[in-house]
């Protein structure tokens, strides 16, 4: 049996933080005989408690039988502390759009959680955005309307920003802030990891390699996606992106061989993090209903940040989703495709914020440290050494008045490794998806495709079907010019492969999913156009395996 002095100087030993009172302990409990079982009971206590604030626990232990003191040691153990007192504050000095100035802020931290207390009764969370002596500026996510001077309590968590993550999030619906919007419970964390995410070390990344599979030809043939990319959708107002977007999650998978392993091509590998940033609510029941309707739901975790939603809220939507993406890559071991629409709206808000800090502008007002800021999310896709998943990111942007020039989709580029095209003349001739291939780029293309990842002619098809594409556009503006009276023969052809390319290759319907080896099959198809001379781009061994039209499939 431990002494008084015993059990309380085993106790102090685990106090890191700060100084524990005395502990009363007027007798020792028969179930606690040795230093161990003290000290593996009081390990088991902290672990659950907040140990940030001061905590105060006085125990007192006194003649109950064993078992009522074990059921009172469980509910212990397994008891929520909140750490009290927390410091609270009402000494707000002023609000300019999101930001709340407060001053007399004892210690503030940089990117410390604050939750705010209205006179109405709701609750608010914010995090410190600058920290200058005792004042301390606070950007809040869910807006400032309705916060005042005087009645607002402003209660400083000294925590970071997590969000709770688990495999259950599969499925779900999501508001911007990672609130359930679903009507389902709240999910059951098995962690709770900080939003920020943590820097991979470029040592321990590896090469994308290998193709995902979007069931659309003119990228999955011409500009293939390899896990662990980032390859962002530039679009417009007005296009069709969010169908796309759409029927990519619908569609994409991995490419599914036969010298692959059964768990590898197991659909339950397979997730997708969709993050919606500005959207109004036509597009945000589009998602939810075209989800839901097509049994793709299981396999996907939504994020919603609606048009009516407070602009700041923008902010942490994309790392909220990029948090979720890295716990299903890296912990669950899946492959993930995460997809963020629209960036142009993240990079608004962020705008709208350096200008509530009177920062200095940049380009067309946004700040200077947009590209900074969107390489915090763009460079969180990839593969590590050691796990079995991977994180392949597809943002879209909307670029202003059709401007790639623009500054969004212009630093994006320069971070990105591609892109894909949608051209608003394409749209207007009512093709689907409107893709142009030609300033559409993949740069990981070489290491996803090829024998053992897709087929061996794909690099050689869709290298020629590049060719022919641009002689063939070149073509089509000289006839124009001089008349179709003054092409050649060879001419001729060109103009009847752009007709067929456009209208059987890059037009499909979007419920009109199609295999990699569907898609080749159709490039040959159109290749077959030309006698295998001009074909100059494939390999003699090439053709004469694949141009015959009795090829055995």
């Amino acid at each position: 049996m431990l002494s008084h002095e015993d059990a309380a100087q085993e106790v102090s030993q685990y106090d890191t933080l700060h100084p524990l009172p005395d502990y009363v302990l007027q007798e020792a409990d028969a179930a606690l005989r040795t230093h161990d079982d003290l000290r593996n009971f009081y390990r088991r206590r902290w672990t659950t408690c907040d140990t940030r604030d001061f905590i105060y626990h006085i125990h007192y232990f006194t003649r109950q039988t064993t078992m009522a003191m074990i059921h009172e040691h469980i509910a212990a153990a397994k008891r929520d502390y909140i750490a009290q007192p927390r410091l609270c504050y009402k000494t707000v000095t002023g609000v300019n759009g999101p930001l709340v100035i407060l001053d007399e802020v004892k210690f503030p931290k940089f990117a410390e959680i604050v939750n705010l207390h209205l006179a109405d009764g709701t609750e608010r969370k914010g995090q410190v955005l600058e920290v200058s002596g005792s004042k301390a500026v606070v950007q809040v996510f869910e807006g400032t309307s309705g916060v005042d001077a005087k009645h607002t309590v402003c209660e400083f968590t000294g925590d970071i920003m997590r969000t709770p993550v688990s495999e259950d999030m599969l499925g779900r619906v999501f508001n911007g802030s990672g609130k359930p919007i679903d009507q389902g419970p709240s999910v059951l964390a098995e962690d709770f990891l900080d939003i920020q995410g943590q820097p991979i070390n470029p040592w321990s990344r590896t090469y994308p390699e290998e193709m995902i599979q979007t069931g659309i030809s003119s990228i999955d043939v011409m500009n293939s996606i390899a896990r662990g990319q980032k390859i962002p959708i530039f679009s417009a107002a007005g296009l069709p992106h969010n169908e796309i977007a759409a029927q990519i999650c619908r569609q994409a998978g991995l490419v599914k061989l036969p010298t692959k392993s059964v768990y590898d091509d197991h659909q339950d590998n397979f997730a997708i993090v969709f993050a919606a940033m500005g959207v109004n609510m036509e597009t945000a029941r589009f998602f939810k209903q075209d989800f839901e309707e097509n049994g793709s739901m299981e396999n996907v975790c939504l994020f919603l940040n609606l048009a009516n939603d407070p602009t700041i809220e923008r902010i942490i939507t994309p790392r909220l989703a990029l948090t979720t993406a890295e716990y299903l890559a890296y912990q669950c071991e899946k492959h993930v495709l995460i997809i963020l629409t629209d960036m142009s709206s993240y990079a608004e808000a962020l705008r709208e914020v350096s200008a509530a800090r009177e920062e200095v502008p940049g380009r067309r007002g946004f700040p200077g440290y947009m590209y900074t800021d969107l390489a915090t999310i763009y460079e969180r896709a990839g593969r590590v050494k050691g796990r079995g998943g991977s994180i392949t990111q597809i943002p879209i942007l909307t670029m202003p008045n059709d401007d790639i020039t623009h500054p969004i989709p212009d630093l994006t580029g320069y971070i990105t490794e591609g892109q894909i095209y949608i051209e608003r003349q394409l749209h207007n001739r009512q093709i689907y998806p409107p893709i142009n291939v030609l300033p559409s780029l993949s740069r990981l293309m070489k290491s996803a495709i090829g024998e053992g990842m897709t087929r061996k002619d794909h690099s050689d098809v869709s290298n020629q079907l590049y060719a022919c594409y641009a002689i063939a556009k070149d073509l089509q503006a000289m006839k124009a010019v001089v008349g179709e009276e003054a092409l050649s023969s060879e001419d001729l052809l060109y103009l009847e492969f752009l007709a067929k390319f456009e209208k059987t290759f890059i037009s499909q319907g979007p419920y009109m999913k199609r295999t990699i080896f569907e898609s080749l099959d159709i490039g040959w198809q159109l290749l077959r156009i030309f006698p295998k001379e001009m074909l100059k781009r494939i390999p003699a061994s090439t053709l004469a395996e694949f141009y015959p039209r009795d090829r055995p499939q």
